[in-house]
């Protein structure tokens, strides 16, 4: 926020100027405090979380950008924050944008992968909020598999700064290149490390701002323990446009059991 001064010449002889202007925002809140308690492998837990206050105030202009990150769902633009957090102060709408782990298994269906429908755990540090996301599989109540960990950090500052998803936190199952953040031509070839069983890797190239799938590579045998694996995919997007690279594996308890994701943009 730029600090805005008027200046009043009174007289010669008094010379004195009036200043006004703004302070600088806090940093933002706490997130919803987890507790995930393991009851399996270290894939299977159950989560309690606490959510977050959905109260808001008159919002302030958000910053205009997210830092290192790339801003991947489901705000696209400062301005649409901005937009939505004025809305939310003037009558309330979307509240799960304040949620992390909603917005996470929202970023989930947004891929179209249906059946993730679960906030499995959630981790909060410095660099934002970690919500593993995943489905429900046998063995008693509130057991779940972790199919990918979303990683979002709250874009602008006070409590009603929603969350954004920025990517995933890579582990069994990871997209390495093209490098998060790159510039890139079609084709582009996709690629990264996998640990695993009859494997079957698929590849979506989307759009950022409509979801709209815009190159697709299908499917990719793989398998072993870290094995590198990559495709080439041909894509169609406009220059300059940001894009989300999308990677599943699955077929043995779900369509999609495993996913990792990387943003890149459009050579201009």
């Amino acid at each position: 926020m730029r600090t805005r001064a008027t200046v009043w010449l009174i007289a010669a002889l008094l010379g004195s100027v009036a200043l006004t202007g703004c302070g600088r925002r806090g940093a933002a809140p706490p997130a919803a405090s987890t507790t995930t308690t393991t009851t399996g492998p270290a894939s299977t837990t159950t989560t309690t979380t606490v959510p977050v206050s959905t109260t808001v105030s008159t919002a302030p202009p958000t910053p205009a950008a997210l830092g290192p990150y790339q801003p991947l769902f489901p705000f696209d633009t400062a301005a649409a924050v901005d937009g939505w957090r004025r809305g939310a102060a003037a009558g309330g709408h979307e509240p799960w944008h304040l949620d992390a782990g909603q917005t996470a298994v929202a970023f989930a269906r947004w891929l179209g992968y249906a059946d993730v429908d679960t906030a499995t755990s959630v981790r909060n540090d410095r660099t934002g909020a970690h919500v593993g996301v995943g489905f429900p599989v046998e063995g008693g109540p509130g057991r779940t598999t972790t199919a990918a960990v979303v990683h979002l950090v709250r874009w602008g500052s006070g409590p009603d700064a929603p969350w954004e998803v920025v990517g995933t936190d890579d582990t069994s199952f990871s997209v390495t290149a093209p490098a998060y953040g790159a510039t890139v031509v079609s084709p582009v070839r996709v690629g990264g490390r996998i640990t695993g069983v009859d494997e079957n890797i698929r590849v979506e190239v989307r759009s950022a701002t409509s979801s709209s799938v815009v190159g697709a590579a299908c499917c990719r045998p793989a398998g072993g323990e870290a094995t590198p694996w990559s495709v080439t995919v041909s894509f169609a997007a406009p220059a300059g446009s940001l894009l989300v690279v999308s990677a599943r594996t699955g077929g043995h308890l779900a369509t999609v059991e495993r996913f990792a994701v990387t943003a890149v943009r459009v050579r201009r």
